[in-house]
């Protein structure tokens, strides 16, 4: 039975680029691969043509040869030491694989995937008190780290030495396995995708090509930094493998409970203790800031968790914009240890309170209650 033409199995012309020639390849495999038509004897006949046509199609000088003798160049001989589909030694894996090879992560005979990568990101959580948060601060820091061995310059092969290809891959980087039709790449167990593997290692860093080392770094951290936040130093991070850029360092900062302001966001909170007295009478309170000093105007009748804010006492925000507040929430202590005296005082005290007009929440607070029990049925 006459053979097909290979463009028209392919559904391509006879000036068809490399690259369409696949596309064209891959859209009408995909359709009749056996593996989506199991047990259908015509799409994989459909799939062998299709394939055939292909492998011809794709090789320069087997495509040359079929233009100028068509299908007589690999039946009789013709087109020099081109041989036909079945006698090329060429494997049908082998051409699925070349076309499909990136949807498993591996190139076709092109070689490996390259050895050279870029050294990991480290991190280092950096405590930090929150003054030296708000106002900024430069620290000290030591970081453990991978290096490159100065011994083998990375290499990680002795001095005097160099990696050799490994014999299990040839120096490509991945490994085969035929599953079926399928033909899956996968990285090279023995040199774990480097191509090249050390016979005779470094021993400074036992073939690794890196080497662990403590390094002292200065980090400036800016003012207005939050717990959450992350300075990057850029290149000190871990070496690279054979001669591959370094990480970086990102230093994320966590700043500490402070024993008396309490952040939130721009903003800081403290809680004053305010005595009986200074809230029923009023006065000054003297509260503290994280830089200095200041005096509170507390007028009379003062309650607890009244709020006085102080503006502009509180963080400038690290990414820019207002600075923000201090608000100072007060706390009315009762007297404690009184004295005969002072318990005189304050029953005379209490004897001359009108609930109604010297403690309105109160009044206001025991009607709701008499409301709430006189609605509710038992």
């Amino acid at each position: 039975m006459a053979k097909s033409d290979y463009y028209e199995t392919l559904g391509v012309s006879t000036d068809v680029s490399e690259g369409d020639l696949k596309k064209a390849y891959r859209r009408l495999a995909m359709k009749c691969h056996p593996d989506r038509n199991p047990g259908d004897a015509e799409a994989e006949a459909k799939f062998k043509e299709l394939s055939e046509a292909y492998e011809i199609l794709s090789d320069p000088e087997k495509r040359a040869a079929y233009d100028r003798y068509g299908h007589e160049a690999f039946e009789g001989g013709m087109g020099g030491n081109s041989g036909g589909f079945h006698g090329s030694g060429a494997s049908f894996s082998d051409i699925f694989g070349d076309v499909f090879g990136d949807i498993f992560g591996g190139a076709g005979s092109g070689g490996g995937r390259s050895s050279v990568q870029r050294g990991s990101d480290l991190r280092y959580t950096l405590d930090l008190a929150l003054e030296d948060a708000v106002f900024g601060v430069e620290k000290m820091i030591r970081v453990p780290r991978l290096t490159e061995c100065d011994t083998c310059q990375g290499s990680g092969a002795k001095p005097g030495s160099s990696p050799k290809n490994c014999q299990t891959c040839n120096g490509q980087g991945q490994v085969r396995m035929q599953q079926g039709f399928f033909a899956i790449q996968q990285t090279c167990p023995r040199c774990h995708g480097h191509g090249k593997v050390v016979t005779d290692p470094c021993g400074e860093c036992r073939g690794q090509g890196r080497k662990e080392e403590t390094k002292t770094l200065s980090v400036k951290i800016p003012a207005g930094v939050d717990t959450g936040d992350r300075v990057r130093l850029s290149g000190e991070g871990e070496a690279g493998v054979n001669g591959g850029p370094t990480g970086d360092l990102y230093v994320q900062v966590n700043v500490k409970e402070h024993r008396i302001f309490t952040r939130d966001g721009k903003d800081l909170y403290c809680e004053v203790p305010l005595s009986f007295t200074d809230a029923a009478l009023g006065g000054e309170l003297e509260v503290p800031t994280l830089n200095g000093r200041v005096k509170l105007k507390v007028p009379d009748g003062t309650q607890t968790g009244k709020l006085f804010r102080v503006r502009s006492k509180g963080v400038k925000p690290v990414r820019g914009g207002a600075q923000g507040d201090l608000l100072c929430r007060v706390t009315v202590e009762t007297p404690v240890n009184l004295t005969a005296k002072q318990r005189e005082l304050l029953e005379e005290l209490h004897q001359t309170l009108n609930h109604k007009t010297h403690a309105p929440k109160r009044e206001g607070w025991f009607d709701s209650v008499k409301s709430f029990f006189d609605e509710m049925k038992f």
